[in-house]
Protein backbone atom coordinates (compact mmCIF):
# COMPACT_ATOMS: atom_id res chain seq x y z
CA UNK A 1 0.00 0.00 0.00
CA UNK A 2 1.82 3.53 -1.10
CA UNK A 3 1.49 6.72 1.08
CA UNK A 4 -1.27 7.87 -0.63
CA UNK A 5 -3.53 4.93 -0.14
CA UNK A 6 -2.98 5.19 3.46
CA UNK A 7 -3.89 8.76 4.42
CA UNK A 8 -7.11 8.27 2.01
CA UNK A 9 -8.30 5.03 4.30
CA UNK A 10 -6.82 6.27 7.83
CA UNK A 11 -7.62 10.19 7.79
CA UNK A 12 -11.16 9.32 8.42
CA UNK A 13 -10.81 6.92 11.40
CA UNK A 14 -7.77 9.52 12.61
CA UNK A 15 -9.62 12.73 12.49
CA UNK A 16 -13.10 11.24 13.99
CA UNK A 17 -10.95 9.09 16.97
CA UNK A 18 -9.36 12.88 18.01
CA UNK A 19 -12.20 14.59 17.66
CA UNK A 20 -13.44 11.99 20.50
CA UNK A 21 -10.72 12.32 22.67
CA UNK A 22 -10.48 16.28 22.39
CA UNK A 23 -14.28 17.52 21.58
CA UNK A 24 -12.66 20.29 19.48
CA UNK A 25 -13.20 19.66 15.76
CA UNK A 26 -10.82 21.90 14.36
CA UNK A 27 -7.98 21.10 16.83
CA UNK A 28 -8.48 17.45 15.71
CA UNK A 29 -7.92 18.28 11.63
CA UNK A 30 -5.31 20.97 12.29
CA UNK A 31 -3.37 18.19 14.30
CA UNK A 32 -4.43 15.28 11.87
CA UNK A 33 -3.15 17.49 9.20
CA UNK A 34 0.26 17.58 10.89
CA UNK A 35 0.59 14.31 11.43
CA UNK A 36 0.16 13.24 8.00
CA UNK A 37 2.80 16.33 7.46
CA UNK A 38 5.07 14.70 9.69
CA UNK A 39 4.37 11.42 7.93
CA UNK A 40 5.36 12.59 4.74
CA UNK A 41 8.53 13.75 5.88
CA UNK A 42 9.74 10.38 7.77
CA UNK A 43 8.16 7.87 6.01
CA UNK A 44 9.79 7.95 2.53
CA UNK A 45 12.96 8.26 4.27
CA UNK A 46 11.97 4.95 7.18
CA UNK A 47 9.22 3.42 5.19
CA UNK A 48 5.45 3.05 5.99
CA UNK A 49 4.75 1.61 9.34
CA UNK A 50 3.56 -1.67 10.18
CA UNK A 51 0.88 0.14 11.82
CA UNK A 52 0.12 3.21 10.05
CA UNK A 53 -2.81 3.92 12.37
CA UNK A 54 -0.80 3.85 15.13
CA UNK A 55 2.04 6.00 14.17
CA UNK A 56 -0.24 9.00 12.75
CA UNK A 57 -2.64 8.51 15.82
CA UNK A 58 0.09 8.72 18.76
CA UNK A 59 1.98 11.66 15.98
CA UNK A 60 -0.96 13.21 16.42
CA UNK A 61 -2.06 13.14 20.05
CA UNK A 62 1.51 14.42 21.14
CA UNK A 63 0.93 17.64 18.60
CA UNK A 64 -2.59 18.17 20.08
CA UNK A 65 -1.17 18.52 23.59
CA UNK A 66 1.55 21.09 21.94
CA UNK A 67 -0.80 22.87 21.04
CA UNK A 68 -3.03 23.14 23.72
CA UNK A 69 -0.26 23.53 25.98
CA UNK A 70 0.21 27.46 23.99
CA UNK A 71 -3.18 28.18 25.47
CA UNK A 72 -3.89 29.07 28.99
CA UNK A 73 -7.46 27.66 28.51
CA UNK A 74 -7.01 24.50 28.28
CA UNK A 75 -3.93 24.47 30.91
CA UNK A 76 -5.91 22.73 33.58
CA UNK A 77 -6.73 20.07 31.26
CA UNK A 78 -2.99 19.31 30.22
CA UNK A 79 -1.94 17.02 33.03
CA UNK A 80 -4.87 14.56 32.36
CA UNK A 81 -4.07 14.59 28.55
CA UNK A 82 -0.24 14.07 28.50
CA UNK A 83 -0.81 11.27 31.11
CA UNK A 84 -3.25 10.09 28.54
CA UNK A 85 -0.80 10.47 25.80
CA UNK A 86 2.46 8.96 27.40
CA UNK A 87 0.33 6.14 28.51
CA UNK A 88 -1.43 5.41 26.16
CA UNK A 89 -0.70 2.17 23.88
CA UNK A 90 -2.67 2.02 20.62
CA UNK A 91 -4.95 -0.18 19.68
CA UNK A 92 -3.78 -3.89 18.15
CA UNK A 93 -4.23 -4.04 14.36
CA UNK A 94 -4.89 -1.03 12.01
CA UNK A 95 -4.04 1.27 14.93
CA UNK A 96 -6.88 2.90 15.64
CA UNK A 97 -10.92 2.43 17.36
CA UNK A 98 -13.22 3.36 14.59
CA UNK A 99 -15.24 6.19 15.33
CA UNK A 100 -16.29 7.93 11.84
CA UNK A 101 -19.93 6.31 12.47
CA UNK A 102 -20.23 9.33 15.53
CA UNK A 103 -18.47 11.65 13.25
CA UNK A 104 -21.01 10.69 10.35
CA UNK A 105 -24.33 11.37 12.89
CA UNK A 106 -21.94 14.66 14.13
CA UNK A 107 -21.61 15.96 10.04
CA UNK A 108 -25.35 15.38 9.40
CA UNK A 109 -27.00 16.64 12.85
CA UNK A 110 -30.36 17.76 12.23
CA UNK A 111 -29.30 21.10 14.30
CA UNK A 112 -27.08 22.34 10.85
CA UNK A 113 -28.33 24.14 7.99
CA UNK A 114 -29.21 21.52 5.34
CA UNK A 115 -26.53 23.02 2.50
CA UNK A 116 -23.92 22.40 5.71
CA UNK A 117 -24.18 19.02 6.43
CA UNK A 118 -22.54 17.41 2.78
CA UNK A 119 -20.54 20.20 2.63
CA UNK A 120 -19.13 19.29 6.32
CA UNK A 121 -19.29 15.81 5.15
CA UNK A 122 -16.96 15.56 2.44
CA UNK A 123 -14.66 18.43 4.34
CA UNK A 124 -14.17 15.54 7.41
CA UNK A 125 -15.11 12.11 6.41
CA UNK A 126 -13.81 12.48 2.57
CA UNK A 127 -11.00 14.71 3.32
CA UNK A 128 -11.70 17.33 0.54
CA UNK A 129 -9.60 20.96 0.72
CA UNK A 130 -12.42 23.85 1.44
CA UNK A 131 -11.45 24.73 -1.98
CA UNK A 132 -12.22 21.23 -3.52
CA UNK A 133 -15.68 21.45 -1.39
CA UNK A 134 -16.54 24.61 -2.88
CA UNK A 135 -15.82 23.60 -6.58
CA UNK A 136 -18.09 19.96 -5.69
CA UNK A 137 -20.58 22.95 -4.89
CA UNK A 138 -20.46 25.30 -7.45
CA UNK A 139 -19.49 27.98 -4.93
CA UNK A 140 -16.89 30.63 -4.19
CA UNK A 141 -14.27 28.96 -1.70
CA UNK A 142 -15.09 32.65 0.66
CA UNK A 143 -18.67 31.34 0.52
CA UNK A 144 -17.84 27.59 1.45
CA UNK A 145 -15.15 28.78 4.22
CA UNK A 146 -18.39 30.45 5.74
CA UNK A 147 -20.60 27.97 5.54
CA UNK A 148 -18.01 24.90 7.21
CA UNK A 149 -17.02 27.99 9.76
CA UNK A 150 -21.06 28.25 10.28
CA UNK A 151 -21.53 24.39 11.13
CA UNK A 152 -18.47 24.25 13.05
CA UNK A 153 -19.63 27.22 15.60
CA UNK A 154 -22.94 25.72 15.66
CA UNK A 155 -21.61 22.23 16.53
CA UNK A 156 -19.46 23.60 19.44
CA UNK A 157 -22.20 26.17 20.60
CA UNK A 158 -25.05 23.98 20.30
CA UNK A 159 -22.84 21.38 21.87
CA UNK A 160 -24.20 18.65 19.32
CA UNK A 161 -23.02 15.49 20.73
CA UNK A 162 -20.32 13.35 19.05
CA UNK A 163 -22.12 9.66 19.20
CA UNK A 164 -24.51 7.65 17.46
CA UNK A 165 -27.99 8.09 18.33
CA UNK A 166 -29.74 5.58 20.66
CA UNK A 167 -31.85 3.31 18.61
CA UNK A 168 -35.17 5.01 18.68
CA UNK A 169 -33.64 8.10 17.42
CA UNK A 170 -31.95 6.23 14.51
CA UNK A 171 -35.20 6.91 12.37
CA UNK A 172 -35.38 10.40 12.76
CA UNK A 173 -31.24 10.92 12.50
CA UNK A 174 -30.34 8.42 9.71
CA UNK A 175 -31.84 9.92 6.75
CA UNK A 176 -29.80 13.28 7.28
CA UNK A 177 -26.79 10.94 7.33
CA UNK A 178 -27.97 9.11 4.01
CA UNK A 179 -28.80 12.21 2.35
CA UNK A 180 -25.70 13.98 2.78
CA UNK A 181 -24.12 11.06 1.20
CA UNK A 182 -26.58 10.65 -1.39
CA UNK A 183 -26.32 14.58 -2.17
CA UNK A 184 -22.25 14.74 -3.00
CA UNK A 185 -23.15 11.97 -5.11
CA UNK A 186 -25.79 13.62 -7.52
CA UNK A 187 -23.61 16.89 -7.19
CA UNK A 188 -20.30 14.46 -8.82
CA UNK A 189 -22.20 12.72 -11.26
CA UNK A 190 -24.49 15.64 -12.37
CA UNK A 191 -21.34 17.83 -12.95
CA UNK A 192 -19.25 14.31 -14.38
CA UNK A 193 -16.93 15.02 -11.62
CA UNK A 194 -16.34 11.10 -10.74
CA UNK A 195 -13.90 11.69 -8.19
CA UNK A 196 -17.03 13.16 -6.02
CA UNK A 197 -19.02 10.15 -7.08
CA UNK A 198 -16.74 8.03 -5.95
CA UNK A 199 -15.82 9.59 -2.51
CA UNK A 200 -19.60 9.46 -2.08
CA UNK A 201 -19.68 5.83 -2.86
CA UNK A 202 -16.78 5.23 -0.91
CA UNK A 203 -18.27 7.00 2.05
CA UNK A 204 -21.24 4.79 1.76
CA UNK A 205 -19.27 1.67 1.58
CA UNK A 206 -17.96 2.80 5.22
CA UNK A 207 -21.39 3.57 6.45
CA UNK A 208 -22.25 0.38 5.65
CA UNK A 209 -19.96 -1.73 7.37
CA UNK A 210 -20.40 0.10 10.81
CA UNK A 211 -23.76 0.42 10.56
CA UNK A 212 -26.05 -2.33 8.44
CA UNK A 213 -29.21 -0.71 8.40
CA UNK A 214 -31.79 -1.84 5.33
CA UNK A 215 -31.65 1.59 3.98
CA UNK A 216 -27.64 2.17 3.72
CA UNK A 217 -27.59 -0.80 1.71
CA UNK A 218 -29.75 0.71 -0.57
CA UNK A 219 -28.05 4.16 -0.97
CA UNK A 220 -25.03 2.03 -1.90
CA UNK A 221 -26.75 -0.03 -4.57
CA UNK A 222 -28.52 2.87 -5.81
CA UNK A 223 -25.36 4.70 -6.52
CA UNK A 224 -23.97 1.99 -7.97
CA UNK A 225 -26.29 0.73 -10.44
CA UNK A 226 -26.48 4.57 -11.37
CA UNK A 227 -22.46 5.20 -11.54
CA UNK A 228 -22.56 1.75 -13.59
CA UNK A 229 -23.74 4.18 -16.50
CA UNK A 230 -21.71 6.81 -15.98
CA UNK A 231 -19.17 6.50 -19.50
CA UNK A 232 -22.94 6.68 -21.63
CA UNK A 233 -24.75 9.31 -19.38
CA UNK A 234 -23.86 11.98 -21.69
CA UNK A 235 -27.22 10.51 -23.67
CA UNK A 236 -30.62 9.86 -23.24
CA UNK A 237 -31.04 6.36 -21.14
CA UNK A 238 -32.65 4.97 -24.43
CA UNK A 239 -29.65 6.17 -26.52
CA UNK A 240 -27.29 4.74 -24.46
CA UNK A 241 -24.49 2.43 -26.02
CA UNK A 242 -25.09 -0.42 -22.98
CA UNK A 243 -21.71 -1.87 -23.86
CA UNK A 244 -20.05 0.74 -22.09
CA UNK A 245 -21.87 0.14 -18.68
CA UNK A 246 -19.86 -1.38 -15.75
CA UNK A 247 -20.98 -4.72 -15.65
CA UNK A 248 -19.51 -5.84 -12.56
CA UNK A 249 -21.04 -2.44 -10.60
CA UNK A 250 -24.65 -3.51 -11.58
CA UNK A 251 -23.84 -7.10 -10.29
CA UNK A 252 -22.99 -5.66 -6.87
CA UNK A 253 -25.48 -3.17 -6.85
CA UNK A 254 -28.35 -5.39 -7.86
CA UNK A 255 -27.49 -7.86 -5.52
CA UNK A 256 -27.21 -5.12 -2.93
CA UNK A 257 -30.81 -3.76 -4.22
CA UNK A 258 -32.09 -7.41 -3.60
CA UNK A 259 -30.82 -7.32 -0.06
CA UNK A 260 -32.10 -3.91 1.19
CA UNK A 261 -35.81 -5.05 -0.17
CA UNK A 262 -35.45 -8.30 1.95
CA UNK A 263 -37.49 -8.29 4.68
CA UNK A 264 -39.00 -4.75 4.22
CA UNK A 265 -39.10 -1.35 2.04
CA UNK A 266 -37.75 1.66 1.83
CA UNK A 267 -37.08 4.78 -0.33
CA UNK A 268 -33.52 4.42 -0.87
CA UNK A 269 -33.87 0.37 -1.41
CA UNK A 270 -37.20 1.19 -3.89
CA UNK A 271 -35.24 3.58 -5.99
CA UNK A 272 -32.33 1.11 -5.99
CA UNK A 273 -34.42 -1.58 -7.51
CA UNK A 274 -35.91 0.70 -9.87
CA UNK A 275 -32.96 1.56 -11.37
CA UNK A 276 -31.51 -2.26 -11.09
CA UNK A 277 -34.47 -3.05 -13.65
CA UNK A 278 -33.24 -0.21 -15.84
CA UNK A 279 -29.86 -1.54 -15.94
CA UNK A 280 -30.63 -5.25 -15.84
CA UNK A 281 -32.73 -4.83 -19.26
CA UNK A 282 -31.47 -6.18 -22.83
CA UNK A 283 -32.03 -3.10 -24.17
CA UNK A 284 -34.87 0.45 -23.85
CA UNK A 285 -37.61 -1.40 -25.65
CA UNK A 286 -37.00 -4.65 -23.15
CA UNK A 287 -37.19 -2.49 -20.03
CA UNK A 288 -40.26 -3.89 -17.59
CA UNK A 289 -41.98 -0.35 -17.66
CA UNK A 290 -45.05 -2.32 -15.60
CA UNK A 291 -42.78 -3.17 -12.50
CA UNK A 292 -40.93 -0.11 -13.17
CA UNK A 293 -44.30 1.91 -12.11
CA UNK A 294 -45.43 -0.38 -9.69
CA UNK A 295 -42.23 0.52 -7.88
CA UNK A 296 -42.75 4.41 -8.10
CA UNK A 297 -46.44 3.63 -6.52
CA UNK A 298 -44.70 1.99 -3.69
CA UNK A 299 -42.30 4.95 -3.39
CA UNK A 300 -45.15 7.66 -3.98
CA UNK A 301 -46.36 6.01 -0.51
CA UNK A 302 -42.54 5.90 1.27
CA UNK A 303 -41.58 9.27 0.20
CA UNK A 304 -44.00 11.05 -1.49
CA UNK A 305 -42.34 14.39 -3.64
CA UNK A 306 -42.83 16.59 -6.37
CA UNK A 307 -39.93 14.83 -7.95
CA UNK A 308 -41.25 11.50 -7.77
CA UNK A 309 -44.11 12.47 -8.69
CA UNK A 310 -42.44 13.19 -12.11
CA UNK A 311 -40.13 10.29 -12.44
CA UNK A 312 -43.78 8.03 -12.12
CA UNK A 313 -44.83 10.23 -14.89
CA UNK A 314 -42.43 9.47 -17.10
CA UNK A 315 -42.66 5.79 -16.33
CA UNK A 316 -46.50 5.94 -17.35
CA UNK A 317 -45.63 7.49 -20.65
CA UNK A 318 -43.36 4.57 -21.60
CA UNK A 319 -46.07 2.21 -19.94
CA UNK A 320 -49.12 3.98 -21.55
CA UNK A 321 -48.06 6.65 -24.40
CA UNK A 322 -46.86 9.64 -24.08
CA UNK A 323 -50.02 11.79 -23.96
CA UNK A 324 -50.82 9.85 -20.98
CA UNK A 325 -47.50 10.74 -19.79
CA UNK A 326 -47.92 14.64 -21.03
CA UNK A 327 -51.39 14.94 -19.19
CA UNK A 328 -49.45 13.82 -15.58
CA UNK A 329 -46.30 16.04 -16.15
CA UNK A 330 -48.77 19.18 -17.04
CA UNK A 331 -50.82 18.15 -13.79
CA UNK A 332 -47.60 18.76 -12.04
CA UNK A 333 -47.14 22.28 -13.76
CA UNK A 334 -47.72 24.31 -10.69
CA UNK A 335 -45.63 22.45 -7.92
CA UNK A 336 -43.27 25.04 -6.60
CA UNK A 337 -40.25 22.79 -6.31
CA UNK A 338 -40.62 21.92 -10.34
CA UNK A 339 -40.53 25.76 -11.10
CA UNK A 340 -36.51 26.17 -11.25
CA UNK A 341 -35.74 22.31 -12.19
CA UNK A 342 -34.66 21.54 -15.21
CA UNK A 343 -35.31 18.32 -15.52
CA UNK A 344 -38.78 18.54 -15.16
CA UNK A 345 -38.65 20.97 -18.54
CA UNK A 346 -36.73 18.51 -20.03
CA UNK A 347 -39.25 15.39 -19.41
CA UNK A 348 -41.80 17.48 -21.01
CA UNK A 349 -39.84 18.39 -23.96
CA UNK A 350 -39.22 15.08 -24.91
CA UNK A 351 -42.77 14.05 -24.44
CA UNK A 352 -43.70 16.92 -26.64
CA UNK A 353 -41.36 15.82 -28.87
CA UNK A 354 -42.35 11.77 -29.02
CA UNK A 355 -46.28 13.80 -29.81
CA UNK A 356 -44.73 15.54 -32.63
CA UNK A 357 -44.84 19.17 -31.12
CA UNK A 358 -41.81 20.29 -31.64
CA UNK A 359 -42.16 24.07 -31.40
CA UNK A 360 -43.15 23.53 -28.20
CA UNK A 361 -40.38 20.81 -27.39
CA UNK A 362 -37.50 23.60 -28.62
CA UNK A 363 -39.09 26.29 -26.28
CA UNK A 364 -39.07 23.41 -22.94
CA UNK A 365 -35.75 23.15 -23.60
CA UNK A 366 -34.49 26.18 -23.81
CA UNK A 367 -36.39 26.45 -20.69
CA UNK A 368 -34.41 23.41 -19.25
CA UNK A 369 -31.50 24.88 -20.54
CA UNK A 370 -31.38 28.65 -18.87
CA UNK A 371 -32.37 26.48 -15.52
CA UNK A 372 -29.74 23.58 -15.80
CA UNK A 373 -26.79 23.94 -13.10
CA UNK A 374 -23.95 22.14 -14.32
CA UNK A 375 -22.14 22.71 -18.22
CA UNK A 376 -22.50 19.08 -18.58
CA UNK A 377 -25.99 19.03 -18.41
CA UNK A 378 -26.43 22.42 -20.34
CA UNK A 379 -24.22 20.93 -23.20
CA UNK A 380 -26.50 17.79 -23.26
CA UNK A 381 -29.92 19.72 -23.42
CA UNK A 382 -28.02 21.74 -26.17
CA UNK A 383 -27.72 18.74 -28.07
CA UNK A 384 -31.15 17.60 -28.03
CA UNK A 385 -32.32 21.00 -29.17
CA UNK A 386 -29.93 20.78 -32.07
CA UNK A 387 -31.77 17.90 -32.82
CA UNK A 388 -35.16 18.66 -32.69
CA UNK A 389 -34.28 22.40 -34.78
CA UNK A 390 -32.46 19.92 -37.74
CA UNK A 391 -35.41 18.16 -38.05
CA UNK A 392 -38.04 21.51 -38.08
Amino acid sequence: MNVGQVFREERGRLLATLVKRFGDLDLAEEVTSDAIEAALKHWPVDGVPDRPGAWLLTTARRKAVDRLRRDQVHAARLALLQVEVDRADPPAGDGLPDERLELFFTCAHPALAEEDRGALTLRCLAGFTTPEVARAYLVPVTTMQQRIVRAKKKIKEARIPFRVPDPHELPERLPGVLQAVYSIFTEGYAAQRDDLAGEAIRLARILQGLLPDREVTGLLALMLLIHARRDARAELLEDQDRSLWDRDMINEGSALAERALTGGYGPYGVQAAINALHDEAPDFDGTDWPQIVALYDVLTKLAPSPVVALNRAAAIAMRDGAETGLALLDALAGEPRLRDYHPYRAARADLLHRLGRDAEAAEAYREAIALAGTESEQDFLRRRLSAIEGQS
